[in-house]
């Protein structure tokens, strides 16, 4: 919906799903995605849809973590979920990096905006020493 207005968003009636939880009470939970008409009633046609979900507790505070489990049975997702869940750190940990690359990049130019910039001072000084006047 990234640049429509609210007036132009419509349902995509060929790909409704009705969710569905299982849980180990613990740490897993898999959301099981069934096909389904708009009348509500199971669209065997199309094949059912599995998503890993897991909170995972950091220094941070803790990070919700999502990923798909590829299978046709609810024990092929149960016994996917820990190598899913194992990828997603990975893929988590790889965009940590890449974005503490990123800053670490970045140049900082006086009066664009960087940190502790005062956006430049009157007569083309830029900030970085006191200036008394």
């Amino acid at each position: 919906m990234a640049g429509s207005s609210a007036d132009s968003f419509t349902v995509d009636v060929d790909n409704l799903y009705r969710e569905e939880a299982i849980t180990d009470l613990h740490a897993a939970t898999i959301r099981r995605l069934i096909p389904i008409r708009t009348d509500g009633s199971d669209d065997p046609s199309r094949p059912q849809r599995f998503i890993g979900d897991t909170t995972l507790m950091t220094q941070m505070g803790p990070i919700p973590v999502q990923f798909p489990l590829e299978g046709p049975s609810l024990a092929e997702a149960c016994a996917q979920f820990p190598e899913g869940i194992k990828g997603a750190i990975e893929r988590l940990n790889e965009r940590a990096r890449e974005m503490a690359r990123e800053e670490a990049s970045r140049i900082v130019v006086p009066g664009q905006g960087g940190p502790g910039d005062l956006g430049g001072l009157p007569g083309g000084r830029s900030g970085g020493k006191f200036i008394l006047k």
